[in-house]
């Protein structure tokens, strides 16, 4: 491997990361030696990479460094279209017109062998299922309380027309294949739930809910691998 190819390698090796790394796991999986590391951190810390660290301790790349899609492999750049034609299929008016810009600056900087891929994929989504239902409050609402990770104020109506007010803390919005739908923390509840957006009637932003959203992510995977597991559990009686 050249000493460009490297330098770019281990910028990817420190981008898959949150967490710093040490030299001797960067230099197993690059397949040189510690002080072969050490060197190429220095010259990518000259060179204006955030490269934040010391030896013993361990080294991240912190925020401010953009990597162009240039450097996707072949299967990198497909699986990446892959999911921009799946937003253009589900997300909404604003997620599809991103996509599309996405898309048309990846295909400017890939080579004209890559960008083939683009007019003849290797890989297409499913058949979507139709039109979504129509939204009585727009997404925008509910994306703005999940960045900002303030409480909602809603009229919800179920699938059997029991209309009831609750307080939830948004967490994510989920685009499926018939319906989208807006999962928090229910205070109604006392639990995480699954909100269809075409069924919200009204919705209010209120204040910041007193967690942090991060938190409330990892319970919520955590509920649902509960879920999960009691799922797939045979039963024994």
């Amino acid at each position: 491997m050249g000493r460009s190819a490297r330098l770019l390698a281990l910028l990817q090796a420190l981008r898959r990361r949150r967490h710093p790394v040490t030299a001797a796991t960067l230099a197993r999986e690059l397949d040189v030696s510690e002080r072969t590391i050490y060197r190429d951190l220095s010259e990518l810390a000259a060179q204006g990479a955030p490269v934040e660290g010391e030896a013993g301790v361990g080294y991240i790349l912190r925020p401010g460094l953009f990597l162009p899609p240039l450097m996707l492999t072949e299967d990198e750049t497909e699986a990446v279209l892959l999911g921009l034609r799946y937003v253009d299929q589900r997300g909404d008016k604003v997620l599809t017109e991103a996509a599309e810009n996405a898309r048309a600056k990846i295909t400017a900087v890939l080579s004209q062998e890559m960008q083939a891929i683009t007019i003849t994929p290797m890989t297409i989504p499913g058949p979507h299922g139709g039109a979504f239902p129509e939204n009585k409050v727009p997404l925008g609402l509910f994306r703005s309380a999940i960045r900002m990770q303030k409480r909602l104020a809603i009229h919800y109506i179920d699938g059997a027309e029991r209309h009831t007010r609750r307080v939830i803390w948004p967490i994510q919005l989920g685009f499926m294949d018939s319906a989208r739908v807006l999962a928090g923390w229910c205070e109604l509840r006392k639990a995480f739930r699954f909100f269809r957006t075409d069924r919200i009637g009204l919705a209010e932003l209120l204040d910041r809910y007193p967690s942090r959203r991060a938190d409330l992510l990892r319970d919520f995977r955590a509920q649902l691998h509960d879920e999960r597991q009691l799922r797939d559990t045979p039963d024994r009686n």
